[in-house]
């Protein structure tokens, strides 16, 4: 079980990393999604350096598992935060699919890490 804590760690930190730098560097075309989600440009550079942070924390939690126990309930409470963003603009399951996706993941990677303390 810790070989898939593990792969599904660095996975999730990778996609993190990758989404919360697309949110800092301000990339088109998430900020136009972002934006009409009603998420400000302040917010949007916010929880991108807060995925950053749970990524990199992911993945060092390999190493010392309270950071990244931690970092992963940090990830999926960012994601129930960005599932309710596309629900109060009554966005369709086919736009909140990938928050939904990286919500579940995220739990996954809770439950396993807590699993193998």
């Amino acid at each position: 079980m810790y070989i898939v804590t593990i792969v599904i760690s660095i996975l999730l930190g990778l996609a993190f990393l990758l989404a919360g730098m697309a949110k800092v560097r301000r990339q088109e075309p998430l900020t136009g999604t972002l934006e009409g989600l009603g998420v400000g440009p302040s917010l949007q550079r916010t929880v991108g350096v807060l995925e950053v942070l749970g990524g990199f924390g992911v993945a060092l939690g390999l190493l010392v598992q309270p950071l990244g126990i931690a970092a992963a309930v940090g990830l999926v409470l960012m994601m129930i935060g960005a599932l309710i963003f596309h629900a109060k603009v009554h966005d369709s399951a086919k736009n909140s699919i990938g928050a939904f996706l990286l919500l579940a993941l995220a739990g996954v990677v809770t439950a396993l890490q807590v699993a193998t303390v």
